[in-house]
């Protein structure tokens, strides 16, 4: 195939992905609205705006599967217009059971990222592969799209515009992917291996280690893309528009520097991005996680009063570096897959997706339930940040002192 053809498939098979995507985080704004329609408490909000999320997760593997068996052209469109049926059905939702069902069958959407990853990677030599992963994960700007487009949709028509504008474009999006695209072609119909076989690379346990590392980065990206709306004008009084369009500000970088980090893999290997990618994640989250403080100091004349807190353009500043630092490990995770498991891509990728896409299901989840409890709004940067802790740790630990990731030398009888 020509490098046009690979082009224009890497061109098209992204804005399907990133469609998907902005698809998949609609309830991260669309739910504001909602919850004061609903009167929802925190936790209940982070149920429904997770709940897509819990789908895209439990079908990337199966459809990373049937991807290596029938191709991921064909599996793309199935996905892009069966889903919008639901997102169109959730514009006329009134309960929240009903939204929370609707919420699980758009949520399909999601799992559209363990298909187009081997499908687009199958076209490129091994040593562009990182590079063209890293650009259809770029895909993942659909949440940064998500928040220019819903805001305006709900001050204009309201918010039962928005899943039908989405209908819309994911079926028109369907049409011009299929003229655009073109067949898998390391696609084998006779010599297809049965999906048992294909599970059997859950023995290896890079596979694990490469979940660990998803979960974190993925997760962490879907969870506060859907949280932040919320998280902005709650925490400092914006209205829908200016807290998504600030909220922006993480996801944007979130999905076009995710083709940096595919760069980075192919030049400086997986394994130091994401090692450097978790040390710059935890020093952000760190940060973030500081709640507004006041402090008073009896001194001999009168008390002095002192406030601690993030101004929101510090705050904005933190979350575009820590959305920077997410979209280059996921682009480095793939990287890992892309060169550990070449004929077994569609399976691993589902696995290690679907890993992330349950980070990203449980942890809105988690942050509504802490808020509820201890009050305090930056609780989900502290959550994020003891599990980056954990996991830069358990990193050390497994792989970097064997690993040459700060440029010393290693001998070959102490390398992995």
């Amino acid at each position: 195939m020509s490098a046009s053809n690979r082009i224009a498939v890497l061109l098209v098979s992204t804005w399907a992905f990133t469609a998907c995507f902005a698809v998949w985080m609609m309830f991260g704004v669309t739910g504001i609205p909602i919850r004061t329609q609903l009167g929802l408490d925190a936790t209940q909000f982070g149920l429904l705006t997770a709940t897509p999320v819990l789908t895209g997760a439990l079908f990337r593997l199966p459809l990373g599967i049937w991807t290596d068996r029938f191709g991921g052209r064909r599996i793309m469109l199935l996905l892009l217009i069966g889903c919008a049926i639901p997102v169109w059905l959730s514009a006329h939702a009134t309960a929240f059971w009903q939204f929370l069902l609707l919420g699980l069958a758009l949520g399909l959407v999601g799992a559209s990222f363990s298909v187009g990853t081997p499908y687009v990677a199958r076209f490129f030599p091994k040593e562009q592969r990182g590079f063209a992963m890293g650009f259809f994960g770029a895909g993942t700007i659909g949440a940064a799209l998500n928040m220019f487009v819903a805001p305006f949709l709900i001050d204009r028509y309201g918010w039962e515009m928005v899943p039908k504008v989405y209908a819309a474009g994911l079926v028109a999006t369907a049409v011009v992917f299929w003229i655009f695209s073109a067949r898998d072609p390391a696609r084998s119909d006779s010599a297809s291996p049965s999906i048992m076989q294909q599970l059997t690379v859950l023995r290896d346990p890079r596979v694990w280690k490469y979940c660990q590392y998803y979960s974190i980065v993925f997760g962490g990206f879907t969870a506060l893309s859907i949280w932040m709306p919320q998280y902005f004008k709650t925490e400092y009084g914006f209205s829908i528009a200016q807290a998504s369009l600030l909220a922006a500000c993480f996801a944007l970088p979130g999905g076009a520097f995710r083709a940096l980090g595919g760069w980075l893999s192919d030049r400086f290997g997986a394994h130091a991005v994401t090692w450097w990618v978790l040390w710059v994640a935890w020093i952000c989250l760190f940060l973030l996680s500081y709640p507004k403080t006041e402090l008073i100091v009896h001194t001999v004349d009168a008390p002095l009063r002192f406030g601690i807190a993030l101004p929101s353009w510090f705050f904005t500043g933190l979350l575009f570096v820590l959305g920077i630092a997410f979209a280059c490990g996921m682009a480095s995770t793939f990287k890992y897959i892309a060169d550990d498991f070449p004929d077994r891509m569609g399976v691993v990728s589902g696995i290690v997706g679907m890993a992330g896409g349950f980070g990203g299901f449980l942890l809105p989840i988690m942050f509504g339930a802490i808020l509820d409890g201890l009050g305090v709004n930056s609780s989900c940067f502290m959550l994020l940040y003891g599990i980056v802790a954990v996991s830069l740790m358990l990193n050390y630990l497994t792989e970097v002192r064997r690993a040459p990731v700060m440029g010393e030398t290693i001998s070959p009888q102490a390398a992995p």
